[in-house]
């Protein structure tokens, strides 16, 4: 399904939602779809079982997959994107890194390239570590 990066300073759940987030929000995965068993993903990825799901139970808390017992994770039918509340935070948080960026001398034309070449990486699918 996709790679983890070990050397990341991110910790491998956190790159663990990302990526499945980036699948639901990108449509590969879809609505109602089953994720792979904790079992199974952990033996795929070689990562400890309890770090698999601790990354399922994140989601869940987020909205993105729901959990039936017996049967497994599931894609939530009502993600498309970010739910509301996630979208003031990333907002909140954009609005102060670019208050302190602009404090440490960053020019609106410095920022404007840094998006583009974010949104570059994005649209390639690279990490943005």
């Amino acid at each position: 399904m996709f790679e983890l990066d070990v050397r990341s300073r991110k910790a491998i759940y956190e790159q663990l939602v990302d990526k499945i987030k980036e699948m639901i929000v990108y449509g590969v995965l879809q609505p109602d779809e089953q994720l792979p068993s904790v079992r199974t993903l952990s033996a795929q990825l070689t990562v400890n079982p309890n770090t698999i799901q601790k990354a399922y139970r994140e989601l869940e808390r987020e909205g993105y997959i729901y959990s039936l017992q017996g049967k497994g994770s599931f894609v939530s039918s009502s993600v498309e994107h970010p739910n509301a509340a996630m979208r003031d935070e990333i907002r909140a948080a954009l609005v102060k890194l670019i208050a302190e960026a602009t404090y440490s001398g960053l020019t609106k034309a410095d920022m404007t390239l840094l998006f583009q070449e974010a949104m570059a990486r994005i649209e390639k699918g690279e990490p943005n570590d």
